[in-house]
């Protein structure tokens, strides 16, 4: 019986962080979002899916005729599955800091501005400029002018257990 009511509970709990998150760009408070604000509500429920993956959830979530709007009901049982799943998760601090020392051949311990800027624009997935810009607001160090990424790695990834 315990166990039955805690997939309850869980279920339950995730539809409530979902309509949370749904509501808040629900502007109208019609059970609506714009389409062009599901990347943000799924980011802001923990999941990062690529751009192509997230595409491909828009797809499945707009309408036979797409109007530019998503509503609730369509929305709730794919971010339920994504959100059990646990698909899109972040990637961990080891990995992620794993991938900064491949771009710092030189084992400094930085990348320098331009360095990460041709990383993010020339390679797999490119960053648009805004995304590059905003990455180096927040990365580059003030005083040096450098990315520790280190640091910005630690800044970046969050405690899955809050």
């Amino acid at each position: 019986m315990a166990e039955k009511y805690n997939a309850e509970t869980i279920i339950s709990d995730t539809h409530k962080k979902i309509s949370n998150a749904f509501d808040v760009f629900d502007h109208e408070s019609n059970k609506t979002v714009d389409v062009r604000e599901i990347g943000t509500i799924i980011r802001s429920l923990g999941c990062y899916p690529s751009e192509a993956e997230l595409h491909d959830i828009i797809a499945e979530l707009e309408e036979e005729e797409p109007t530019g709007f998503v509503r609730y009901e369509r929305f709730l049982p794919t971010m339920t599955k994504i959100l059990l799943e646990r698909k899109f998760r972040p990637i961990t601090e080891d990995l992620l800091l794993q991938a900064f020392e491949v771009l710092d051949q030189q084992k400094k311990g930085y990348l320098e501005q331009e360095e990460l800027t041709r990383y993010l624009t020339q390679e797999g997935e490119s960053f648009t400029q805004e995304e590059v810009e905003e990455m180096l607001s927040a990365a580059v160090d003030p005083d040096k002018n450098f990315i520790f990424y280190k640091d910005f790695v630690s800044m970046m990834t969050f405690d899955d257990h809050r």
